[in-house]
């Protein structure tokens, strides 16, 4: 399916570790303490298609503790041309062996080295997704 196609190329080229990264970000949604949905922006680290998608971020911030409470989010890549919404499960990762292969130099304004403690990886994998680009939409289920 080629919209599927053109979504793998949206998250690629908007995912750091692909060398392709134009410094734009994503939407993180997730599920805060009172069970309500919350947004925030974030920079994607490295992605598998539309398989699965990693973020670096702080231990204590709300986002990785929203995630270990309540493992259900969604991550949207959104612009005047295109609209890639997931829906999924996410993660806490603290592996040092994770967090050396997902560690980017931008890392470095927030952390003092992939081994800073306070430095942890969200995994988002998707389990489904609906897809808006070029005027062609998309759902369905991985």
């Amino acid at each position: 399916m080629k919209i599927i196609e053109k979504a793998i190329e949206i998250v690629n080229k908007n995912t750091v570790q692909n060398g392709t990264y134009k410094g734009e970000s994503c939407v993180i949604c997730l599920i805060d303490e009172e069970g309500f949905p919350t947004a925030s922006v974030i920079t994607p680290s490295k992605s598998e298609g539309l398989l699965w998608i990693t973020f670096g971020t702080i231990f204590t911030d709300n986002r990785a503790k929203r995630s270990i409470a309540n493992n259900h989010a969604c991550v949207c890549f959104c612009s005047n041309e295109y609209c890639v919404n997931l829906v999924g499960e996410i993660e806490v990762i603290t592996d040092n062996d994770v967090k050396n292969t997902m560690w980017y130099d931008g890392l470095s304004y927030h952390f003092t080295g992939p081994s800073d403690p306070n430095y942890c990886v969200l995994r988002f994998n998707t389990k489904r997704y609906k897809l808006f680009i070029d005027g062609e939409d998309a759902s369905g289920t991985l």
